[in-house]
């Protein structure tokens, strides 16, 4: 048995026959509870020559609270700033996360600017969901000897709740995905199965931002300090590398976390390389989440459909976003949307066990 096992629901978005924004896909959403309770689902929109926009969509429910699909309510970024914007013209606004973060009473975003030093986190923060304001990039303070700030960076996310820094500074937690060059599939596909793993080079980390007396509300300029390298490749089916998916999620085990890795195709040759992303889970204590209680050793979501298989880049499953079901009364049920093969959006729900098994 595998527990936190996904059970599919249905392909909740595909793009819009005629609609020019989303010709070359929507993927991989955030996802998020607005104050008016309804769901908000902010899919990354892909024009031709991948230019990336977010959009925002009200999620629907049939009578028995599944999602079924979405009404299309516009976008709320499009590349503007020159760190969005790339010199060819083109431009991203990609892959965002959204979490309502409480020390700073706003809806945070994290997503990927793609500029001209390529992919860096970006923030944006919003009231109500429909109105956002650009915060920048995320500065970091120098980790010897990696500085993140001249790294490509993506798959970031916050935490909903101030948390206390390993050096015990009440601070805002983020898990990031530094992509180092040696350590991206395109490339580690090519190398041999037992490759030295470089934990620094190939892992999800978790940074924070220390919250000053009183409260800052802004984040604004804020640099991240206190780097911890959380998890790094440990399972064949996360070999080639591993990076964060939807935000954490509080349950009565501690921080659940939805992440992706990565994974030789079975097709794969040296001439042709070929990978597979998946999804896994990892539990980390809720007073200290630079600690693991429990990582899944397979995965819990793997390209099985032909949607999942087939795409603009097949094989892939990517996780971004989660709905604990208070609404419906079931506090122990997660809903989870995924990328499907960077080019439409899928659902699937799972049920947290009532204990923690053994790894």
């Amino acid at each position: 048995m595998i527990p936190f096992k996904l059970h599919r629901l249905c392909t909740i978005m595909k793009p819009e026959e005629g609609n020019e924004l989303e010709v070359e896909g929507v993927l991989n959403p955030a996802v998020t509870r607005g104050p008016d309770g309804n769901l908000y689902l902010f899919p990354r929109l892909v024009a031709r020559n991948n230019y990336s926009r977010i959009g925002i969509a009200k999620v629907q429910f049939n009578e028995a609270g599944d999602p079924v699909g979405v009404e299309r309510l516009g976008v709320v970024l499009e590349p503007e700033a020159d760190y969005e914007k790339r010199p060819n013209g083109g431009g991203g606004c990609e892959d965002p996360r959204i979490t309502y973060v409480k020390p700073v009473e706003h809806y945070i975003m994290t997503y990927t600017a793609y500029g001209p030093h390529g992919p860096r986190i970006a923030m944006a923060r919003s009231k109500d969901l429909f109105t956002w304001e650009r915060m920048g990039l995320i500065g970091y303070t120098l980790y010897h000897p990696l500085d993140f700030n001249n790294v490509d960076d993506k798959d970031a996310s916050f935490f909903p709740i101030a948390l206390p820094s390993p050096h015990h500074h009440t601070s805002i937690a983020m898990l990031h995905r530094p992509l180092f060059p040696e350590s991206i599939p395109e490339e580690t596909v090519k190398r041999g199965e037992y490759r030295n793993i470089d934990k620094n080079k190939e892992s999800i980390w978790i940074s924070y931002f220390n919250l000053k007396a009183g409260k800052d509300t802004s984040l604004r300029n804020a640099k991240f300090t206190s780097h911890h390298c959380l998890a790094n490749p440990v399972y064949s089916w996360e070999n080639l590398k591993i990076g964060g998916g939807a935000p954490p999620i509080l349950t009565k085990h501690g921080w659940l976390i939805i992440y992706h890795g990565v994974q030789k195709h079975e097709n794969c040759t040296k001439d042709y390389p070929k990978y597979s992303y998946s999804a896994g889970v990892m539990i980390l204590s809720e007073k200290e989440p630079q600690k693991i209680l429990y990582r899944s050793t397979k995965p819990v979501l793997f390209p099985d459909l032909p949607e999942e298989k087939i795409g603009t880049v097949g094989n892939v499953v990517f996780p971004t976003g989660t709905d604990r079901r208070d609404d419906i009364g079931q506090p122990n049920r997660i809903d989870v949307y995924y990328g499907m093969a960077d080019d439409r959006i899928g659902v699937a729900k799972m049920t947290v066990p009532e204990s923690l098994p053994e790894n």
